[in-house]
């Protein structure tokens, strides 16, 4: 019983400025938003506040017109006290292909001398050699390398198997764990499981990332916290909840009082959240916040989809005029994704798994055509899968092209200088070469756009497109 009553206070990294409004509304806070609270969020004393990485360096430059790099530099100046952190797609960096290394490593050189302190790295497979070289960059750089397991559910995923991988990344020298349950398919009984099976399997610091959108994320965070996690991701109160995350006031008071407590001032949060209200309500108001996200989808932890996977099949069967084929293609998803070698859902594996679903659905034949990331995806250029693909599904879709079975960026040769060439034209600091690097139409839009702005020639006009941006 003393044991129990040891003080353990489980800290709270805050993803309002990151998470929250990439996950409630597209990401498009703009950092005008955030500048006047971010005085009192550093007198919170959080673990750290995720501002950075994800979906915002495509939707400022995208939709916001804003540099991310001038962002980063505002937030680091008004952040004295807390560390920052940003998400990073391991090899992918922040876009949706592989990149070669020397792209890879200039990232996080930049991004760490920028002001990020934390460095959240994952790849949609669990694939670690897809993470080996972001994680040594951020260790190189004196940053800290969280690594993140996408959390899934299958025969593959054993205790032993999370057990087993966690050992893997302590030998790879990274800093702490974080449980990234992007579905929202940690349960709280299965959450108190996982941690303790983790703390028995290392000796590394565990996060855990879950999104509400099942309706169980909550509890989910007690049990894991009860468990030993050492860290949990909340989001201020109006922009909690819903596909975002558990809400911050409230686990800091489910926590006061016992070994866990916080410590954080709840009186100062109450503060931070009323300057996020009203911002709130402007983004319902004009239709940018959707109630959609707001509700809890049981159908998540029904079928094992995500929230934003099930909403990509339904947009993908309206297109054909075949919503009534829904159901049919939600019993496709566990075939196809059995097919695939069982992959985490997450992007860009689950547009991967639930494309294929509804062409086979809509077509009435197993595999008679597949996009063209299903064939690289089944070429091994993604990494390796926990399970081996189907070989006769395989066969099927690329014939007898190469598949590779090495790390698939030992097939990329260096990048930087041809990425300096493109760019040299409208380079105004050399964050801008990895800017271009990632997205290069949009980045070239914002140059345009920003040039039109220091000189009054508006050479974007003609130029910028505002397009469809995949949430």
């Amino acid at each position: 019983m003393e044991q129990e009553q040891v003080k353990k206070p489980v800290k709270i990294t805050e993803t309002v400025l990151r998470d929250a409004h990439q996950s409630l509304i597209a990401t498009r806070m703009p950092t005008s938003e955030m500048l006047p609270i971010i005085g009192k969020m550093d007198q919170v004393g959080y673990n750290a506040v995720e501002m950075w990485g994800g979906a915002t360096f495509d939707a400022s430059l995208r939709f916001l017109h804003e540099d991310p790099w001038d962002r980063l530099r505002k937030l680091r100046a008004g952040f004295k006290n807390t560390k920052l952190q940003m998400l990073f797609r391991g090899q992918n960096i922040l876009g949706y292909s592989h990149y070669s290394d020397d792209v890879v490593e200039y990232f996080v050189q930049k991004s760490i001398a920028n002001g990020i302190d934390i460095i959240r790295i994952f790849d949609c497979l669990n694939d670690m050699r897809n993470l080996e070289t972001a994680v040594k960059a951020t260790k190189k750089e004196g940053g800290h390398a969280q690594v993140a397991l996408s959390y899934t559910l299958g025969d593959a995923y054993t205790q032993e198997y999370w057990m087993n991988i966690a050992k893997d990344i302590e030998n790879m020298g990274a800093d702490s764990i974080c449980i990234k349950d992007m579905a929202g398919l940690l349960v709280p009984y299965e959450a108190d499981k996982l941690i303790r099976a983790l703390k028995s399997s290392t000796k590394l610091p565990i996060d855990l990332h879950t999104h509400y959108t099942s309706g169980v994320a909550s509890m989910t965070q007690l049990k894991a916290v009860e468990a030993g996690c050492d860290i949990i991701d909340c989001a201020i109160s109006p922009f909690a909840l819903g596909t975002s995350q558990p809400a911050t006031e409230v686990m800091v008071k489910t926590f006061q009082g016992t070994p866990y407590d916080t410590g954080l001032d709840l009186n100062l949060l109450s503060e931070i959240a009323d300057y996020f209200r009203p911002y709130r309500e402007e983004c319902l108001k004009s239709g940018l916040m959707s109630t959609k996200v707001l509700g809890v989808n049981i159908k998540t932890l029904m079928y094992q989809v995500p929230g934003g996977m099930l909403s990509n099949m339904v947009s993908q069967l309206k297109e054909q005029h075949a919503e009534s084929k829904y159901d049919e293609v939600l019993k496709e998803v566990p075939q196809v994704r059995k097919d695939f070698g069982e992959p985490p859902l997450v992007t860009p594996s689950s547009q991967i798994v639930g494309t294929q679903a509804v062409m086979n659905v809509l077509l009435g034949e197993h595999y008679k055509v597949a996009t063209e990331q299903t064939k690289d995806f089944l070429c091994g250029k993604y990494g390796k899968t926990v399970k081996p693909f189907n070989a006769e599904v395989q066969k099927k879709i690329i014939g007898d092209a190469e598949v590779i079975t090495c790390r698939p960026a030992d097939k990329i040769p260096p990048m930087l200088p041809k990425f300096e060439e493109e760019v040299k034209a409208w380079k105004q600091q050399p964050e801008d070469t990895l800017t271009y690097a990632l997205f290069p139409k949009v980045a070239l839009d914002f140059f345009k756009y920003r040039q039109a702005q220091q000189t009054g020639v508006d050479v974007a006009k003609a130029d910028t497109k505002n397009g469809a941006y995949p949430a």
